[in-house]
């Protein structure tokens, strides 16, 4: 292989990059080289130099390095770990299992055109991740850093779904994702913003939907927990009416809110007969006779 080389801009430093491109060596004898000429760089040659120019006088003249200084660089012997492994550290393995796919959900944006739509795939996906631990109050996460992760991804996707909601055609689909958010952000005690959104988008999801079983359970739940118990128990009451096992538990919460423990007890005894292997609803009883208030203050799976 030869290379031209300008001799005025060659340095020790070029000396590298020809040896890691293949050039081993430069000539060590030869005729002068005037400024601005070429230097052959031969492959044959067994001894390297390279070509520096003097820049205060003009001149050029060589610089040899012999074969020791050039094996002893830690560049020249330096090892390529993309094709080997180095001594003493151990190659790191990478391998891809349990990979799970998010469906694909959109929904329309406005109840007056249902084809101008919004992806909520991303949304849906993490209302089902987090809805066991924030879902009813009070929250129960594994631990501190999953509850942050939680609130903070909720903040910003009810941040990024509200002025969707906030249309005054908003359409039900979006109204009560937007009531779902905020009735966890106000489990969460992310602020009292979050409540009276999350009551002002569900009644909103009710109006567009009145027979809903799930917007039903959802607002009766929200006014029952905050207090309400004898507003919330007609919601709930008629979400129950069609079956919805979420809102007769929610009454049996209230019951036990409202000091009627036995009410609570025998409501979930009945809906344990209805569902005798549903272990929430043995826990549930079981909190309820230990003397607690709380039946969704259950262990959460890892």
């Amino acid at each position: 292989m030869n290379k031209s080389v300008s001799a005025k801009l060659i340095s020790s430093a070029f000396l590298i990059s020809l040896v890691a491109t293949g050039c081993e060596s430069l000539p060590t004898s030869g005729t002068s080289t005037a400024p601005g000429s070429a230097v052959v760089v031969d492959d044959t040659t067994d001894t390297a130099a390279a070509i520096e120019a003097d820049t205060t006088g003009g001149k050029v003249f060589k610089v040899k390095y012999d074969a020791n200084e050039l094996r002893n660089d830690p560049l020249i012997n330096s090892v390529d770990i993309t094709a080997t492994q180095l001594p003493g550290i151990p190659t790191p393995t990478v391998s891809v299992s349990d990979v799970n796919y998010i469906a694909t959900v959109v929904i329309p944006k406005t109840r007056i055109n249902p084809n101008d739509q919004l992806d909520v795939s991303l949304l849906d996906d993490f209302i089902d991740e987090i809805s066991p631990n924030a879902r009813h109050y009070p929250p129960n996460f594994n631990s501190k850093s999953d509850l942050y992760y939680a609130k903070e991804k909720l903040k910003e996707l009810e941040q990024w779904l509200r002025p969707f909601a906030e249309d005054e055609n908003a359409s039900y689909e979006v109204l009560l994702r937007a009531a779902k958010l905020n009735g966890m952000g106000r489990n969460l005690d992310l602020g009292s913003d979050f409540a009276v959104r999350g009551s002002t988008f569900i009644a909103k999801a009710i109006d567009r939907q009145p027979e809903s079983a799930e917007a039903n359970f959802i607002y009766g739940m929200m006014l029952s927990e905050g207090g309400g118990f004898k507003e919330g128990k007609k919601y709930l009451m008629k979400a129950a009416s069609q079956s919805y096992k979420e809102a007769e538990q929610s009454l049996a919460q209230a019951d036990l809110l409202n000091d009627n423990r036995p009410a609570a007890l025998s409501r979930l005894k009945a809906l344990q007969q209805k569902h005798p292997n549903d272990a929430t609803i043995a826990k549930q009883i079981e909190i309820v006779e230990a003397g607690k208030y709380y039946i969704w203050d259950l262990p959460v799976a890892k």
